[in-house]
């Protein structure tokens, strides 16, 4: 293995310089908001602030299902937070998730909003308000819950450090690579393995466990996330990923979900703003024309 540098890390650490690679005009030491402004709000109940990285899909495929179940009041506002132009720092955005990351919740269906930040946070939000895609028998919500924070523990070792490291660093990194590498495999191994053994993650029934997973490693078996990611990391072996997939990729609400808020890819999959059921109907290339932007 090769060595990357002559690198000695200083004494104390200091920021000096941006810290270079894709996303190094948004990173910084410091929380707290970069200006004012106010998040616009709709009508809807429930207000989300969110793009559509894989965390922010986990709650719009969420909305979409219990919409589907008939929970009307999970009716919502859907607005685009561009995290590349540093939206998230707005005061607004920061008075919702003072961490400065989407997606971010407002519920204005009482007497005073609640605020909801952390995506899996917002997902066990959502299924208890709405008693939905959440086991009420102690065992399977015990293996739910299990599920879902695995995911919010380890998905960080897939975007910041395998994605990062492979996909985003300004420089490629024999070590970090093959550190993280062998990391996601492990995951996906971990995950391959449940699957063998249970239809869904908590078992024979679709949870907020599998919206929580599904954006992150299904995109990675489906080569959605880091280019030639799935092909680097072999995914074809994980067979058991590969039929839990097949079995969420086509439900409408999924569908549904992943277009919401996204600015990226074919413009038949971007829905920029959600605000009522028929914008899926009346979508992308015609608003996206006329918003200068298609």
């Amino acid at each position: 293995m090769t060595e990357s540098s002559d690198y000695t890390p200083p004494n104390v650490w200091t920021w000096t310089k941006p810290s270079g690679g894709q996303f190094a005009n948004i990173n910084r030491p410091i929380a707290g908001p970069t200006h004012d402004k106010d998040l616009p709000v709709g009508r809807h109940p429930l207000q989300l602030y969110s793009l559509a990285t894989p965390n922010g899909q986990k709650v719009t495929i969420m909305l979409e299902e219990l919409l589907a179940l008939g929970h009307s009041g999970a009716e919502y506002d859907a607005w685009l937070i561009r995290i590349g132009q540093g939206d998230q720092f707005g005061s607004g955005f920061v008075q919702v998730n003072p961490n400065s990351k989407i997606p971010a919740l407002m519920d204005r269906s009482g007497p005073e909003p609640i605020r909801v930040f952390e995506s899996g946070a917002i997902l066990l939000y959502l299924a208890e308000k709405f008693g939905a895609l959440l086991p009420a028998e102690a065992r399977l919500r015990a293996e739910c819950l299990s599920w879902l924070f695995w995911q919010m523990g380890s998905a960080p070792y897939i975007g910041g450090g395998f994605g990062h490291f492979y996909a985003y660093a300004p420089v490629k990194i024999e070590y970090a690579i093959d550190r993280f590498a062998m990391e996601a495999k492990r995951q996906l191994d971990v995950l391959d393995r449940r699957l063998g053994e249970s239809r869904y993650l908590a078992g024979d029934d679709y949870t907020i466990a599998d919206i929580a997973v599904f954006p992150w490693y299904g995109g990675l078996v489906e080569g959605w996330l880091y280019g030639a990611a799935a092909e680097f990391l072999s995914v074809q072996e994980y067979r058991n990923i590969r039929r839990w997939v097949d079995a969420i990729l086509p439900r409408p609400a999924v569908k549904r979900g992943r277009m919401v808020n996204r600015t990226f890819g074919e413009l038949s999959d971007q829905l920029h703003e959600r605000h009522d059921a028929s914008d899926f109907e009346t979508r992308t290339q015609d608003k996206l024309i006329a918003a200068g932007e298609g």
